[in-house]
């Protein structure tokens, strides 16, 4: 087959319209990239006033703040990844369909990746220099950024889906998916301040984050159908 049957027949599977299907329910309800960003230039901006306007303290912890900033706009909107579909008896025809539920829900997954974390690790420099990091600092924040989110991400769609049953589950399940984001907020932040009065080199706390990031892409669309199946029960 040539390469332009291959990307029709690719264009036209189920997943690849499902795909297409989440990003723009994702733009349209609120989940796009600028209600995150926004959220995430919030936190920022209102770090200031907390911790005094010193520029030698905001670049020294900048890079935690940036990390707990797109902790909390990644998992904002990570709710309604499956309740929508509940809602209007969709899910119940995905979990039913010949498409696996594993590949459903990283499809919904990358998705809301793309649109929630990528623009937050794209806006991450300008946020930095808005905290007095230098460029050293920000290099390393936006590739730490870049390498944790997507676990962020998956994590939150395990939490998603044990509470898409629930009537208010935001809470709950911030509250179950948290404590499992920590070893991923240690070696972000770790890495990004790898070399500035932290003696640990940038590569190894990187490289944990980046199997951690595999290991949430490997394991929790597995978790999150299962949960989703046992919903569906």
């Amino acid at each position: 087959m040539s390469g332009s049957g291959l990307r029709e027949a690719a264009s036209g599977s189920p997943l690849a319209a499902l795909f297409r299907r989440e990003l723009r329910v994702g733009r349209r309800i609120g989940g796009g990239a600028a209600l995150g960003v926004m959220f995430f230039l919030i936190l920022v901006t209102l770090v200031p006033f907390g911790v005094g306007p010193d520029l030698n303290t905001l670049s020294r912890i900048g890079p935690a703040i940036l990390w707990i900033a797109a902790l909390l706009a990644t998992l904002l909107g990570l709710d309604r990844l499956f309740a929508g579909d509940r809602d209007d008896g969709s899910l119940d025809l995905l979990l039913m369909s010949r498409t696996p539920a594993e590949l459903t829900v990283l499809a919904k997954c990358v998705a809301h990746w793309l649109l929630t974390g990528l623009p937050l690790v794209a806006a991450s420099p300008l946020f930095g220099l808005m905290l007095g990091m230098d460029g050293r600092a920000l290099l390393q924040a936006t590739a730490s950024l870049a390498a944790g989110t997507p676990a962020l991400t998956m994590l939150g769609a395990i939490g998603a889906a044990l509470t898409v049953g629930l009537r208010k589950g935001g809470l709950l399940m911030a509250v179950l998916i948290l404590p499992l984001c920590v070893p991923v907020l240690i070696f972000g932040v770790s890495a990004a301040t790898a070399g500035l009065g932290n003696p640990v080199p940038f590569l190894t706390p990187f490289l944990v984050e980046c199997a951690l990031s595999l290991a949430a892409v490997a394991g929790a669309p597995f978790a999150a159908a299962a949960a989703l199946r046992a919903m569906n029960d």
